[in-house]
């Protein structure tokens, strides 16, 4: 329904804010607040400072990969294999037991010599321009908070995602394509899109989801051609739409959902023009293809590289549905298909950005919402499949790694126990974490704020600190 004919005071009223927000725009033009083409909330913008990273690439393993068996060697858990540990074991989610070493064989790579598990042997090839965070630490043992955590910076409130925070900070190089992607073959992962969500964030910044189980282009992305309507016709329908929901709009203000709503039709209509080349990767070389491998991880950070490199800020590329990396039971054959799926992929994209010259650019994240304990789980009924091979969940100290975009690689900052347990040497919590990447970006997280309900919100709340040791 049409809004009805406006009333004399609301008339006067609009006449009046117009003169003044005509003043206002040539203020803020002056000093540079306006976007680039002064309407587009995508359009380019530039951060704080200069910042060496333009764009991000995160490699989401979702569920939580043991850092004692993939970038935290624990030799002292050989000695004390199946049995109690000196220290009394942390409380984690469920009961856990004796020693529980590491199947797998841990080497020194590049001249850094930085230790690698044999899983992540392929990637280890780059271990000079990775940085392992060995210290991290999260809030508590559940997969929920943890991911909304390591995602949106909040662990219970809705919040926007890291990647809706840096689109909204830098806009994207691309109009033609999202500004952010998520992509999960097979489905979502746990917390659903709450992962990709914008919060009170406009809602053009929200991540757009993609699942890359499909080789064809248009089950990708749904409707990317159109093969009814000529651009001619498509463009006067849309102009039409747009009046329509316009006058709308009118009769409901500050509708953030009906206006991401409008913006999503603009956005889809200038996808038809590009993504269905950029989601393409039949046009990739076949040596190409071969670095990366078969399967859905390496079809997704292939995809990834090809976004990035057409001008999306923000790609999200989690392993799988709900946490495949939560090894409950059978550590050994679990994590060792999980990181064969991912591992030759990931040394690919490494060498494909530099070869593109986008690595110095690019920053690269890896890592779960949380990491594993270093003492075998025990069986709880209704938790696991009760065969004592597995691992529970432990936020007290974890593993991400970092690498491109101004990251200075080839060293393991920070260090857990003895066993793995806990982080003790230089703690560095998520929002330390957040912080470090948004000053790669180029902002202080500190000053990235929007101002919701009252008051200025940041991604890092009201913590974080920068890692400088991350710095090139």
């Amino acid at each position: 329904m049409l809004p009805s004919a406006m009333s004399r005071r609301e008339l006067l009223t609009r006449c009046g804010v117009g003169m003044g927000l005509l003043g206002l725009t040539q203020l803020m033009g002056d000093a540079g607040l306006l976007a680039a083409d002064g309407l587009n909330p995508l359009a380019p913008k530039k951060p704080h400072f200069a910042g060496k990273a333009k764009r991000v690439i995160h490699i989401f393993a979702n569920g939580g990969p043991s850092q004692v068996d993939t970038f935290d060697p624990k030799p002292a858990l050989d000695k004390y294999a199946g049995k109690t540990l000196p220290t009394t074991n942390l409380r984690t989610e469920r009961r856990t037991g004796a020693a529980f070493p590491s199947p797998f064989k841990f080497q020194k790579y590049g001249k850094s010599g930085l230790e690698v598990s044999e899983i992540f042997a392929n990637t280890a090839k780059h271990a000079d321009d990775i940085c392992v965070i060995r210290s991290m630490h999260a809030d508590v043992p559940n997969h929920e908070p943890s991911f909304l955590l390591m995602n949106c910076g909040e662990p219970r409130q809705i919040r926007p995602s890291m990647g809706s925070w840096i689109t909204y900070g830098l806009g994207t190089e691309n109009q033609n394509l999202p500004g952010f992607v998520a992509m999960c073959p097979n489905g979502y992962p746990l917390q659903e899109n709450q992962n990709w969500q914008s919060g009170f964030l406009p809602g053009v910044f929200q991540g757009t989801y993609v699942d890359s189980k499909h080789t064809d282009v248009e089950k990708l992305v749904e409707y990317v051609k159109n093969k009814v309507t000529s651009k001619t016709d498509q463009r006067k329908q849309l102009d039409l739409l747009a009046r329509l929901n316009g006058m709308h709009q009118t009769a409901r203000p500050n509708d953030p959902q009906l206006e991401a709503r409008i913006q999503s039709f603009e956005l889809a209509a200038r996808m038809q023009t590009e993504a269905g080349e950029a989601f393409d990767i039949t046009k990739e070389p076949k040596h190409i293809l071969e670095a990366y491998g078969p399967g859905e991880q390496a079809r997704s950070l292939l995809l990834a590289r090809r976004l990035i490199e057409r001008g999306v800020r923000f790609v999200q590329v989690s392993h799988g549905p709900v946490q495949p990396w939560d090894s409950h039971d059978d550590l050994e054959k679990e994590h060792r298909r999980l990181a064969g799926q991912v591992d030759k992929a990931i040394a690919a994209l490494i060498s494909d950005l530099k070869r593109l010259g986008l690595f110095e650019e690019t920053l690269i994240l890896w890592g779960g919402e949380f990491g594993r304990t270093p003492v075998v789980e025990l069986p709880t009924p209704g938790s696991n499949q009760g065969k004592v091979n597995g691992r529970d969940h432990n936020h007290w100290g974890f593993s991400v790694w970092l690498a491109g975009g101004g990251v200075k690689g080839g060293q393991a900052i920070g260090a857990t126990d003895e066993f793995g347990f806990k982080a003790v040497e230089k703690p560095i919590h998520v929002h330390d974490l957040h912080a470090t990447m948004l000053h790669l970006l180029g902002f202080d997280h500190e000053k990235f704020t929007y101002r919701y309900a009252g008051r200025d919100f940041r991604l890092t709340d009201v913590h974080g600190k920068v890692v400088k040791e991350v710095l090139a």
